[in-house]
């Protein structure tokens, strides 16, 4: 997880939070929506952290990087993994962030 947004009333009234990262393969992925502060504060990840949870494709969103957690309020949802910290210049965060840059706009939208 890279990106955390703060958090937003949801027309049914829940309190929601977008989150973003990379998959092992360096690719965006958008968890959406999160109901982020009633997660247990034991399960709530931080920024820059690997986590495992199951997903499933978020067919109301028409992004086709954006995936919603399958089950949310079931314990044990989220497995914590290592945390990516900043040293050497954060040499971990730039081999994980920069792994697919495009300096051509055509093939950034030839890859979608």
């Amino acid at each position: 997880m890279t990106v955390k947004t703060y958090p937003s009333i949801s027309s049914t009234g829940d309190e929601l939070v977008c989150t973003a990262g990379f998959d092992e393969a360096g690719n965006w992925i958008r968890i959406h929506p999160v109901p982020f502060r009633r997660l247990n504060y034991k399960k709530q990840y931080k920024k820059y952290q690997w986590i495992e949870i199951d997903l499933v494709r978020n067919t109301s969103d028409f992004r086709p990087e954006t995936f919603k957690p399958q089950y949310i309020d079931a314990e044990d949802v989220i497995i914590f993994l290592d945390h990516i910290g900043t040293k050497h210049n954060w040499r971990e965060r730039k081999e994980i962030v920069l792994k697919n840059v495009y300096y051509d706009m055509n093939k950034l939208i030839d890859s979608v």
